[in-house]
């Protein structure tokens, strides 16, 4: 992403329709080398934390908590850099995409500053997820 190049663009919400409960240290995950998916409206997603900051495509993510998966209330772009919200906390920022189980779902894969899960956050279903932008100007590669 080129912040001078990036535009404003709509926050895209969804819902929590279900909480998952565990973690990894050996996930291996491949992050996209697309720092930005375009998402539509009734899409379901996994979201998944890490306190790993590698944004190169392809880097290897091992340290993983799952919190659950989201159904998409309206189509948008979800950007690396993102703010992630669910229900009145914010959870991170959105580090990349994992494709490993397209074309079912994508994972989301949120940088935090540790791997936690849902049931570490006492989620459940049907709490309101959103993806904002993130602060123009705001390079995070640089970690």
């Amino acid at each position: 992403m080129n912040p001078a190049e990036d535009g404003t663009k709509r926050l895209v919400r969804g819902a929590l329709v279900k909480v998952l409960v565990h973690r990894r240290t050996d996930r291996g995950m491949r992050l996209e080398e697309h720092a930005a998916r375009c998402v539509r409206r009734g899409e379901v997603h996994e979201l998944v934390t890490t306190d790993q900051w590698e944004p190169r495509p392809g880097a290897r993510i091992d340290r993983v908590g799952f919190l659950g998966f989201v159904e998409l209330g309206c189509g948008g772009v979800i950007d690396r850099g993102d703010v992630v919200r669910i229900g009145d906390a914010v959870v991170g920022t959105v580090l990349g995409f994992d494709a490993c189980h397209l074309p079912n779902h994508h994972n989301i894969l949120i940088h935090a500053e540790h791997p936690v899960t849902g049931r570490d956050l006492g989620l459940r279903p049907e709490l309101p997820v959103s993806f904002a932008q993130g602060r123009h100007g705001e390079d995070r590669t640089a970690r």
